[in-house]
């Protein structure tokens, strides 16, 4: 298996740059320091959005060839780069390896996505003549980039959560700052070192690691046209009321429901049901956190989901068989635990799990959780997930609505009236049928409502947030 370097660089207006080692990154599962990495302070990122916006007119002039070759440089050399980006994953959120395999290919996805999009960003021709006033004119429209962009990422995917602010951004022509998250910063800083080999404007990308409490420009400064965070809603609403007047796209997180209608096959969905609550240590905002079984199969569901749980191999995410890694911290752990604690005070039962040992917190499952209870109404973002039980197919559709948040739905059932009555009345950004809410494919319209945010992600409609309408009329006499 490959290594960590010593260090790594941030990426100030293209160039690696390393004015300091002041951000350590830990091995999540060890919890010792892996590697330094340079940590930008107010001036640097000050520095990064002056050079982005001299970057804007370059970056905008750019053919849709140009930008396609620098995404197909990209999805070339992250294959190449494969079991590096793996590792560095496993070791920076202690992601199990075979899951941070499957987010590489997702990064690689991703890019190739936008190389796709990167030379279809169409406009329109538009008749005008709707009525006797407009005689002789015509219309047409196109997309033209937005401008200089912020984008701030979070721990949990630092790789592809990245790549879908990244990858767009430069199929449309803008150029961006990032602030990949602090516990994470190394996915973002090798996109960025293979983003360097290109032949990209300078200033048309900055990759600056820096503490949350130093980095109010990311947010504040007017010269920045789009802000799009990735993270928990109490600090994206936040950065919302400080952006001013410059668009902004919040993915906030849930606590994703499935529903398993009495029809369903059990074998199956026990198979995506544990992997939906547990993969990423549950660190997944459309992650499995609320079960909704129909009460005919709920008794026989529950046991072959408790059994199955207990099957699960935690531990070193370096070892190919472990399943459940770390939480990315002691303290995020402890969170969960206190919540679990707390629940079976308040009479809930813990059916398997509930152990914790640093940031190590076993694969849980409880019932009878009140909704009061903060592992109900909140969202978990660990291992653990809740059982509950349902008659009538509406009923479990309230269920699911009884929430603050709205990201994905999963709805296991064989009934096409019922598919079709959840997809109008589930008030959620999207609903999957026949699996679990936490599947997403890379180019489909991804984000919610309510708390869980503002906009969609998913290359294409990234790409629509990144630019704006630009109108021309035509006058003939």
């Amino acid at each position: 298996m490959t290594a960590l370097k010593d260090s790594y660089p941030l990426y100030l207006a293209n160039e690696a740059q390393t004015p300091n080692l002041d951000l350590e990154v830990t091995d999540k599962y060890t919890g010792k320091v892996a590697t330094r990495v340079a940590q930008a302070d107010a001036k640097t990122i000050d520095a990064g959005i002056a050079a982005c916006v001299e970057a804007a007119e370059p970056m905008a002039r750019l053919p849709a060839y140009a930008r396609q070759a620098v995404l197909a440089h990209c999805v070339a050399r992250f294959q190449e780069r494969f079991e590096e980006l793996a590792y560095a994953l496993c070791i920076e959120a202690g992601k199990p390896i075979r899951d941070a395999r499957g987010e590489v290919s997702r990064l690689i996805d991703t890019f190739r996505i936008a190389a796709e999009e990167s030379v279809r960003m169409t406009g329109e021709v538009q008749p005008l003549d709707i009525s006797p006033r407009a005689k002789g004119y015509q219309g047409m429209w196109k997309r033209v980039p937005i401008g200089p962009c912020s984008f701030i990422s979070p721990f949990n995917f630092p790789l592809n959560l990245a790549a879908h602010k990244i990858a767009p951004a430069l199929a449309v022509g803008c150029p961006f700052v990032m602030k990949p998250a602090s516990r994470t910063p190394l996915g973002a800083i090798i996109i960025g070192e293979v983003l360097a080999e290109t032949d990209l404007p300078k200033g048309a990308f900055s990759i600056l690691p820096a503490h949350r409490d130093g980095a109010d420009l990311f947010t504040t400064d007017e010269r920045l046209k789009l802000l799009s965070f990735t993270g928990s809603p109490g600090v994206g609403w936040d950065l919302k009321a400080k952006a001013g007047k410059k668009k902004v796209v919040l993915e906030l997180g849930g606590n994703a429901a499935v529903v398993v209608d009495k029809d369903t096959d059990l074998d199956d969905a026990v198979e995506r049901i544990i992997f939906g609550a547990f993969y990423q240590s549950g660190q997944s905002c459309i992650g499995v956190q609320r079960i909704i079984i129909h009460a005919d199969i709920y008794d026989e569901l529950r046991d072959r989901l408790v059994a199955k749980t207990k099957t699960l191999i935690a531990g070193d995410p370096r070892e190919e068989s472990t399943f459940v890694g770390p939480m990315i911290d002691e303290k995020e752990a402890r969170r969960l635990d206190s919540w679990i604690q707390a629940a079976v005070a308040d009479g809930a039962k813990l059916l398997v799990g509930g152990k914790r040992e640093g940031a190590m917190l076993e694969a849980t499952l409880l019932e009878g959780v009140g909704r009061s209870a903060a592992l109900y109404a909140e969202e978990a973002f660990g291992p653990v997930a809740i059982l509950s039980k349902f008659t009538e197919f509406k009923d479990a559709l309230d269920e699911v609505n009884d929430s603050k948040f709205g990201l994905q739905t999963g709805v296991f059932t064989r009934d096409l009236y019922k598919m079709l009555e959840a997809w109008d009345h589930l008030d959620v950004g999207g609903v999957v049928i026949g699996d679990v809410p936490s599947y997403r494919v890379d180019n489909m319209p991804y984000g919610g409502v309510k708390d869980s945010g503002l906009g969609r992600e998913g290359v294409r409609f990234a790409m629509e947030d990144m630019t704006e309408i630009r109108n021309l009329v035509i006058r003939r006499r």
